[in-house]
Order: C-alpha cells, then sequence, then structure tokens
C-alpha cells in the first residue's frame, strides 16, 4: 500500500517527539514534513530537537530539514502537537487549505462542530465534518482528540454510561510529569511533593469527559448530562496518570458487574484491526494493589486503559483506579488511532 503523506506541527516538543517515534515505521503515514517554531526552521531535526525519548532518534528523520508552520505541503495529514498559545490560528490555516488536522491541542475541542474522538466510544461523532467543512468554508478539517486524563476516564465510564447509565462521577488525579512537557515541572517543586493544582486541567476533564459521551444532533454535538467533579494534582512520577474515580449509577450493579463489563468491552477500532489499536482497550487487573504506573503504564504498548481496585463506594455506588500512558494513549497515540479511524472511514 502506498503510504499517506503527513506533517508533524510541534515537531520539536515532548508529544511532537512521541508523534516521531509512534509515525517511524507506521504501515500507512510517512512524515513527509517536520515543522516547528522559528528557532528551529532551515536547520535538520537532528540538530533541532533536544531528544528525549527513550529509543534513538529515527535516522531517516534526523536528517529531514525543519519547516516552518505553513499549509499547503505534499501531505494530507496535519499531526498537531502545538502549544494551545499559538495552534489556534495555524490549524484553522491548515484545514482552510485543505489539510486534515488531527489534534492534539485544546483549542479547538469543545466547538461544538469539531469531532472530539475517542474511537472506541463516538465514532459517530465524525459525521459533523461535512457541516464543519460547508460552514467554516474549509478545503479540510479539524479532528481532535481529548486531553490526556479525560482519555481513561471517558474510556471506563463509556461502557458503564451505555449500560447502566453514569449520573455523577467524583474523579481524582495523580498526573504524572510528563503531561507538564518538557522541561516541565521544576526538579526543586516536584520531587518529594504534590502538586494540588495543573491549571485548566479541572475544567477539561468536566466537560471534555461529557463531549465525547455525548451525541450528534443537527450536525452539532451536544455534551451527556451527567455531572463531573475532578480534582487534579501533580505527583513525581515519570510517565502514566493514576485516577481515583467514584461513580453515581442510574441503574445498580454490582462491581463484579462492572469489572466484566469492562474486561469484555472492544469498539470499532478492534473490529477494524486498525495498526495502533490494542486488542484490550480497557484491561481489569484484579490484585488489590494495581494498576501501578511502573509496572502497568506501557499496557497494550501504553494504548491500553488498566483498571483496578473496583469495588463498592460508600457514598455513591462504585469506585476504581485508572490508570494511562499520557504522552502515548493520552496524546501522541490517540491522535494517530484517530487518523487511522479517519483514513478506514474515507474522511481523508
Amino acid at each position: 500500500m502506498k503510504k499517506i503523506p503527513v506533517a508533524i506541527l510541534g515537531a520539536t516538543g515532548a508529544v511532537g517527539q512521541q508523534f516521531v517515534t509512534l509515525l517511524a515505521s507506521h504501515p500507512w503515514f510517512e512524515v513527509r514534513a517536520l515543522m516547528a517554531s522559528e528557532r528551529s526552521t532551515g536547520k535538520t531535526y537532528g540538530e533541532a530537537v533536544s531528544w528525549k525519548q527513550a529509543g534513538p532518534l529515527p535516522q531517516r528523520l534526523a536528517a529531514v530539514k525543519v519547516e516552518a508552520c505553513e499549509p499547503g505541503g505534499d501531505f494530507s495529514i496535519a499531526f498537531s502537537a502545538l502549544d494551545a498559545a499559538v495552534a489556534g490560528g495555524i490549524e484553522k490555516a491548515f484545514a482552510a487549505a485543505g489539510h486534515v488536522v488531527v489534534s492534539n491541542s485544546r483549542n479547538h475541542r469543545l466547538e461544538p462542530d469539531v469531532p472530539l474522538i475517542l474511537p472506541e466510544l463516538n465514532a459517530d461523532h465524525l459525521e459533523v465534518i461535512p457541516g464543519q467543512k460547508k460552514n467554516r468554508r474549509w478545503k479540510g478539517c479539524i479532528v481532535t482528540n481529548s486531553n490526556c486524563s479525560t482519555m481513561f476516564l471517558a474510556m471506563a465510564l463509556g461502557p458503564i454510561h451505555r449500560r447502566y447509565g453514569v449520573e455523577k462521577v467524583f474523579v481524582t488525579t495523580m498526573q504524572a510529569i510528563s503531561g507538564a512537557g518538557y522541561p516541565g515541572v521544576p526538579s526543586w517543586d516536584i520531587l518529594g511533593n504534590v502538586i494540588p493544582f495543573i491549571s485548566g486541567e479541572e475544567e477539561k476533564i468536566e466537560t471534555e469527559t461529557r463531549k465525547i459521551l455525548g451525541f450528534v444532533r443537527d450536525a452539532r454535538i451536544e455534551l451527556a448530562t451527567f455531572t463531573v467533579s475532578a480534582q487534579t494534582n501533580r505527583v513525581p512520577v515519570e510517565n502514566g496518570h493514576t485516577e481515583c474515580v467514584s461513580l453515581a449509577l442510574r441503574s445498580p450493579a454490582r462491581p463484579k458487574e462492572i469489572a466484566e463489563l469492562l474486561s469484555g468491552f472492544t469498539g470499532l477500532p478492534q473490529q477494524l484491526k486498525l495498526p495502533s489499536a490494542p486488542v484490550h482497550p480497557i484491561l481489569v487487573r484484579s490484585e488489590p494493589d494495581r494498576p501501578q504506573p511502573r509496572m502497568d503504564v506501557m499496557t497494550e504498548n501504553g494504548m491500553s486503559t488498566v483498571v483496578g481496585r473496583i469495588r463498592p463506594c460508600p457514598i455513591l455506588d462504585v469506585r476504581m483506579v485508572l490508570l494511562g500512558h499520557n504522552t502515548i494513549r493520552g496524546a501522541a497515540g490517540a491522535a494517530i488511532l484517530n487518523a487511522e479511524l479517519l483514513k478506514v472511514q474515507k474522511y481523508l
């Protein structure tokens, strides 16, 4: 199969580097352009990037000249890892020029004609793309993935909401330092410490979760009606966001029933056998002390949500602990899976 040419916007940053790693040997996509800010433009990628990934910088891409973030190049998909401070206008320009922008940035996530996709749960939200293109007079479009913490919460809630109806959610997160990018949180602040504030994070979780589990009406996405209360914390963990969740349900369910439901869950990416799709989008662990980031974060190559400690809640109905890899499934990996879905569903 002839590979589809793609560009990475914000290629030198932490999430951009994760895109480079995951796309270097992708069976469907070929990186044709690496784009970044003015200070990197004109340098080779190897010269411009301060490589922080565990594996080596792919040699072919190390020699590629970094370009300015300007549309019109020879590529179909633009994967955006841009900082939110600059992403909004740049992504719109690429969509207007005919590129399919698959964005990890927050700027357009909550716009009612922009799909916020978690493919196992809401692939039908892609239906708003024709209306987005028509109303905005764009040749291309913008599709987003959620905030990293939202991703794992929504994945676990989706099957439960469909079966039993979620009415209230209380979630407390313990988020890895890699979620702050590089260099991220100063070592003097985070070592031996917990920081109980991440700017804008609670609001994202409380709204994005409801959009993912919402529904399409009149070519717009409407939010699910349940309530989410989030508290977010930065903790001294390298990779992996952990979340403690309590749920109130419309219909009663025992913890064993919840565990069986989540263990057996699969979605459209698994049915279509998309290259980046985990075989088990949700993996339920029965041990009393799991999941743990050190042992579980790379489950299914970092693309699975790991759930444990499913048990009764004395205030609401049921509680559990979630874990996911924040820069793989929570960022670059999610966007790549979205692009694979767009290809199969013929939106490219």
